[in-house]
């Protein structure tokens, strides 16, 4: 489940993200067996939400114009690009009309979609991009293209994983819009001031990865929606 490191991207094969790769090559069998949990996971959940999916996606419909599902290309494992399976919450084209990070009272986001949001049921259609491969349930949360494109080097080592539904910087950013709410440049404030702090979480977690973390960290995501604040 982690390639050799002749064979990375050649923009990873660099000195800042050779540490954490020598981490998880001795934790190649965890690597296996986290993949292994996310296929059975992903299989049964997907069963088990496969209703309430169908009906928040009527619900959606019927709120606004538009599709479903918001499908924005994000990167993974290796700098692979992807689309992204969610329900949509904003208005139709809303990365034409303004940040691809969200802001607190964001005028985008649609009756529906706040609803979702707060719940974090706008993720619920992740679980087939954890299926296929392209996601995993814990890891760095999937970037758009035009932030990764700002990383600085270290910041690659988050790709020798697949992105995650959730991680342990998820849990503690989960209000990031309203950090957001109040700067002049969106996408400045994101890329010099949020994403570095998210960054030492996300390495954080590289560094000290084992299955056993991973599974606390969903434990401790359903705590957060539920109101537990890990600030």
């Amino acid at each position: 489940m982690l390639r050799k490191w002749s064979r990375l991207p050649e923009f990873m094969q660099i000195p800042e993200v050779k540490p954490y790769y020598d981490v998880l090559s001795k934790k190649r069998v965890q690597l296996f067996f986290k993949r292994v949990f996310d296929v059975i996971a992903g299989i049964i959940i997907f069963i088990l939400v496969l209703i309430p999916m169908l009906i928040i996606a009527l619900l959606i419909k019927i709120d606004s114009k538009g599709p479903v599902f918001y499908r924005q290309e994000r990167v993974t494992r290796y700098g692979k690009r992807y689309r992204i399976h969610k329900f949509r919450t904003m208005v139709s084209n809303a990365d034409k009309i303004g940040s691809a990070v969200t802001v607190g009272n964001d005028s985008r986001i649609t009756k529906m979609g706040s609803k979702l949001r707060r719940l974090r049921l706008d993720e619920l259609p992740q679980v087939l991009d954890v299926i296929s491969g392209n996601m995993s349930f814990v890891g760095t949360r999937p970037e758009a293209v035009k932030y990764v494109e700002q990383y600085e080097k270290e910041y690659f080592a988050t790709l020798l994983m697949p992105a995650g539904i959730t991680s342990e910087c998820s849990i503690r950013y989960k209000d990031e819009d309203k950090l957001l709410s109040g700067a002049e440049d969106v996408d400045k404030t994101y890329i010099s001031v949020v994403l570095p702090n998210k960054m030492k979480w996300n390495l954080k977690s590289i560094s000290e990865f084992s299955l056993f973390a991973d599974i606390r960290t969903m434990f401790r995501t359903v705590l957060a929606v539920l109101g537990k604040d890990y600030q």
